[in-house]
């Protein structure tokens, strides 16, 4: 017979392991939205580099429209990225987004995105 008991009984293993199933699950929801954003960085950095002989927000549109189509990017489209003139010359395009992840049932997890690039004259941020 033993005195003491050792090692960690089925309800301690669930208990240490549920914690980590839940977050492992979000994070595997939350995947596509921030492969999403990885898409949409790298269109609004491809504008930047492209854009630099652009000097109306039309032309710069396009150039996104063109990216977003080729990253297969549905959401945001296009249209709803600010294109504001910069202080210092050139253009700022601003990729400014809610995402959400539904979880459990009525649960999702909300993230907010906001990527600001600066095109044309003067440097980048």
């Amino acid at each position: 017979m033993r005195s003491k008991q050792r090692g960690v009984t089925l309800i301690g293993w669930l208990f240490l392991l549920a914690p980590m199933v839940v977050v492992g699950y979000a994070a595997v929801r939350l995947l596509p939205v921030y492969l999403n954003y990885m898409k949409v960085v790298r269109a609004l950095s491809l504008v930047a580099s492209d854009a630099a002989g652009n000097n109306d927000p039309k032309s710069i549109r396009a150039t996104i429209d063109k990216h977003f189509e080729i990253d297969m990017v549905d959401y945001p489209q296009s249209k709803d990225i600010k294109v504001t003139k910069a202080p210092g010359g050139g253009w700022d395009v601003e990729a400014s987004y809610d995402d959400e992840a539904p979880l459990f049932a009525n649960l999702s997890l909300h993230v907010t995105f906001d990527k600001v690039v600066h095109t044309g004259g003067g440097s980048g941020f």
